[in-house]
C-alpha cells in the first residue's frame, strides 16, 4: 500500500508506530531485566480489580493521604 492510497488514521497510525519504534531502539527498555516488587505486583492487582467492578477513581482525598498532603 502507498502513502496515498491510506486514509488520515491509516497514515497517523503508521507515523506512531514508526516514531515508538525508533524511541525503543534508541533508548531501549530502562526496566529490562528489573524485578516488579511484589508490593507493585499487589497494588496493581488491586486497582485492576477495582476497574473490573467500575471503581476506577481514587477519591482525591485518598491521594491528598497517600501523599502526606494536607487537604
Amino acid at each position: 500500500m502507498q502513502v496515498k492510497d491510506m486514509t488520515v488514521e491509516q497514515l497517523r497510525d503508521l507515523i506512531q508506530h514508526t516514531v515508538e519504534q525508533c524511541l525503543e531502539e534508541y533508548f531501549g527498555d530502562p526496566d529490562a531485566g528489573l524485578e516488579v516488587k511484589n508490593e507493585v505486583k499487589q497494588k496493581l492487582l488491586e486497582s485492576m480489580q477495582r476497574k473490573q467492578v467500575g471503581e476506577s477513581k481514587i477519591e482525591s482525598g485518598e491521594v491528598y493521604q497517600k501523599l502526606g498532603i494536607k487537604s
